[in-house]
């Protein structure tokens, strides 16, 4: 099932959440919408799912102006942060629950009923346990339920807002990569909301990058973060470090000393970007270089931080854990990929 946002805005008491947002979702991709608070996301997320309804601007299934139908009418399966469990219901009652509720007319049979959510339990891998209450489930068990009841109505579109934000950093790595195979398997339009740039990166098919109400970039992982569309992208997905520069005869100076970058189509003042890994050693006075005032361990590298000699700024770059340079007192090195941007 396509999915479209064309032109939609809300405010709420006048206040805009969203921003006149354009969106194509495409049929059969799970798709991430990431920000920080405040960027609009989930106000997106909650407008396709109809517990909104826009200022302006439609949402569209398919061909279909789903913008006045609700959440029923437009057959989502949504999965909460919080998992929104029954919890006077057992497992196989939670997970039923949705059919058992249709109009007459369309509820299937108990029996089948009864296959479905088994079929279901099965696909979660939480078989053997219809019987058990949430509250004698562990938390990444619990949003296994949350979504097997979500996929028991054969939802055209299932929604995930923040689906793993209350759990903790391990069970969140082993759902993400169970997430995505269920996916492959069922082949949903899922619409993924986070703020976890490493989540994103790992799980979907494309982000949708949004800020302030607006979205800054839309692409497939590998695309945002090597080229990112503008500095809040850059900044925003993985880590990275920032600096005010000069171009001059197409070169990039900082504080007055040219380093070794070429810029021949920038002029004036801008930012560089760059990321603590995409850098090399180098010696000469064309280098950034400085004193390390701090150094720590992430995974297997050492992280320095480094306050550059030709200006007050610090900034941040990765060595191989045992390098012999991470002792040093002063480095100098060269931003091997890089992005300038003009200065806001």
């Amino acid at each position: 099932m396509n999915v479209r946002a064309e032109k939609v805005r809300k405010e709420f008491d006048r206040f805009p959440a969203l921003h006149d947002v354009s969106l194509d979702i495409h049929s059969g991709e799970l798709i991430a919408l990431l920000g920080p608070s405040g960027s609009g996301k989930t106000t997106l997320l909650r407008l396709i799912a109809g517990l909104e309804r826009p200022t302006s601007g439609r949402i569209l299934f398919g061909d279909e102006d789903a913008s006045d139908k609700s959440v029923q009418e437009r057959n989502i399966g949504f999965v909460f942060q919080h998992y929104a469990l029954f919890r006077h219901m057992n497992i196989l009652e939670n997970v039923s629950f949705g059919l058992k509720v249709r109009p007459r007319a369309k509820r299937p049979a108990a029996a089948e009923i009864r296959r479905r959510a088994m079929e279901l339990l099965d696909l979660v891998q939480l078989s053997g346990l219809e019987k058990r209450f949430p509250s004698q489930l562990s938390g990444g068990q619990r949003q296994r339920v949350a979504l097997a009841r979500a996929l028991a109505i054969e939802p055209r579109v299932l929604l995930l807002d923040e689906p793993f934000g209350a759990l903790d950093a391990q069970v969140r790595r082993e759902l993400r990569k169970w997430l995505r195979e269920i996916h492959d398997r069922t082949g949903h339009t899922t619409v993924f909301v986070t703020h976890d740039q490493e989540e994103a990166l790992e799980l979907a098919d494309r982000l949708c990058v949004m800020s302030q109400g607006r979205i800054e970039q839309v692409g497939t992982p590998d695309a945002v973060y090597d080229t990112p569309a503008s500095p809040f992208v850059f900044g925003f997905i993985g880590e990275s470090s920032r600096l005010p520069v000069t171009v001059e005869n197409g070169g990039v100076q900082l504080a007055g000393q040219k380093l070794d970058l070429a810029a021949p189509d920038a002029t004036g003042a801008g930012q560089l970007f760059f990321r603590p890994h995409d850098v090399e050693l180098v010696e000469g006075n064309t280098a950034l270089g400085g004193a390390v005032v701090a150094s720590r361990r992430v995974g297997g590298t050492r992280r320095l931080e480094i306050e550059l000699s030709h200006s007050s700024h610090r900034v941040e770059i990765d060595l191989p854990f045992d390098h012999p340079a991470a002792e040093r007192s002063r480095i100098g090195f060269r931003p091997r990929r890089w992005r300038l941007y003009p200065a806001s």
